[in-house]
């Protein structure tokens, strides 16, 4: 049974009440001259080790080679969405069609943990709601701040003509597995099943309310999640000597090029390259993973970590792309 700390934790009115009526190991293959993960079918069974597979690595800026943010937490045949961003589901399946994660196929997408409700972390909330939902068994269960109830509430009466046709007519889709189960969090330990314990921890997103990152802890690995957030000490509290460090980031070359409201907006909201690195040396992660890189677009293949190394850190750091895993 999930055991955990929330605000509110209940299942969003049904349908019928609101309208009545380190993998083991990956190998390499020179294919074409390229080099080209393996990823072996190991990796999907159960007790297979922890593996982190990156979604989405976008920012609100449309790119068409990165989905909105998104990665899942795999454990054995589980997987844990951290926010769903536009694309969630299709790269998800994407992971599940070419990389051989079943626990990524569509009807598996059964437990999301969302940071904070700005509109790209959520805008493939709905996907991830209705698409999967006549292949999932039981409700979705969605983990994430004060408003995530109202969202989820307010984008099944958006879909509500869709919803009626599908359950009322010749489909036949179930009513009872199209409402999510809501748990509005704080911070402590949200979440505990046999393959992970989830913690959620406050962080400063300018003026953005109810941000926050997570920390999962599994039977061999810890993975850390930044969220949306300003530097912050809390994140060196919670990934001291983590294996995977997953970290927001904004280029400093583009900064330098940028109007002083927005520097004074990216200061109050996100991270430097110069500020993470100050991060990571303090909490040593085993491994280093910038996402949302705001500012990418333009930037020379490496530039964030060229600028990470620049500001003095030397541990590992991962490029990150739409589908790694690590």
């Amino acid at each position: 049974m999930d055991q955990g700390r929330t605000t509110a934790s209940r299942t969003c009115q049904p349908y019928h009440r609101l309208w009545p009526g380190r993998i083991p190991w990956i190998s390499l293959l020179l294919v074409g001259g390229v080099l080209t993960w393996l990823v072996p079918a190991a990796v999907t069974a159960a007790g297979s080790r922890t593996l982190v597979v990156i979604l989405g690595t976008g920012s609100p800026v449309p790119d068409p080679d990165r989905s909105g943010p998104s990665l899942a937490i795999v454990v054995g045949g589980n997987s844990y969405l951290v926010d769903c961003g536009v694309g969630c589901v299709r790269r998800a399946v994407a992971a599940f069609q070419k990389k051989g994660i079943e626990a990524l196929r569509d009807s598996n997408l059964k437990v999301c943990f969302i940071t904070h409700l700005h509109s790209d972390h959520t805008l493939g909330y709905p996907d991830l709601m209705l698409t999967p939902w006549d292949r999932r068994s039981g409700a979705l269960r969605v983990y994430g701040p004060p408003g995530t109830s109202a969202m989820t509430e307010n984008i099944l009466r958006a879909y509500a003509a869709d919803i009626q046709v599908r359950t009322k007519g010749l489909q036949g889709s179930s009513v009872d597995t199209v409402t999510p189960e809501v748990h509005e969090i704080a911070s402590g330990v949200i979440f505990k099943d046999g393959s992970v314990t989830v913690t959620a921890f406050p962080v400063t997103h300018g003026t953005f309310p109810n941000s926050f990152g997570f920390k999962f802890v599994s039977p061999d690995r810890t993975v850390v999640i930044s969220g949306d957030t300003a530097a912050s000490d809390a994140i060196v509290e919670q990934a001291r000597g983590a294996d995977v460090l997953i970290h927001e980031v904004y280029s400093m070359e583009k900064y330098a090029r940028v109007p002083p409201q927005t520097r004074q907006y990216l200061r109050a909201f996100h991270t430097s390259t110069e500020e993470l690195a100050v991060i990571a040396n303090k909490a040593r992660p085993k491994l280093l993973v910038p996402i949302h890189k705001l500012g990418h677009a333009g930037l020379s293949a490496g530039a964030i970590k060229r600028e990470l190394r620049k500001a003095g850190y030397t541990g590992r750091v991962a490029d990150s792309h739409d589908l790694d895993i690590y």
